[in-house]
């Protein structure tokens, strides 16, 4: 009778820690980051050109992707990997990302730098990124029940 009233006191001791501890909303912190850098992301994406966009809204992305849940990670690395290696292109080159024109690019450019940039900058765009990216505002609305940009 010790034995089952032990375990009896034991059972609930766990259980009230886990509703104490373990009883949030395992996706609280990453919906607050969506909540808390939706905006940012939307004004940098909706403002310019895609390349551009992507670009200013990275820290943001960043933010958000630090808090992602496991199961949507990969995705999110595919879209942090490809602006972060556009970003480096461009800043390697010391190019101003909004002033860049591929159709005219500067004279002062190697020609290294000029397909090192086009090359990110197709790779940003290509369908994968598109569709990790698509992967990854599908899950927050799944998730968290609103967008990743307003």
């Amino acid at each position: 009778m010790l034995t089952v009233v032990a375990a009896l006191v034991l059972a609930a001791i766990v259980a009230g820690g886990l509703l104490a501890r373990g009883g949030d909303d395992p996706y609280a912190a990453y919906c607050d980051a969506v909540e808390d850098h939706q905006q940012a992301i939307g004004l940098a994406l909706g403002d310019g050109a895609e390349t551009t966009g992507f670009l200013r809204a990275l820290p943001d992305l960043r933010a958000v992707a630090a808090e992602a849940p496991s199961d949507i990670h990969d995705e999110w690395q595919v879209v942090i990997d490809r602006i972060a290696a556009l970003e480096d292109a461009l800043d390697d080159a010391g190019v101003d990302p909004a002033s860049y024109d591929p159709a005219s690019p500067s004279k002062d450019l190697s020609e290294e730098q000029r397909v090192t940039i086009e090359r990110t900058a197709d790779r940003l765009l290509a369908p994968e990124t598109f569709a990790a990216f698509a992967g990854v505002d599908q899950q927050v609305r799944d998730v968290c029940q609103t967008r990743l940009s307003l």
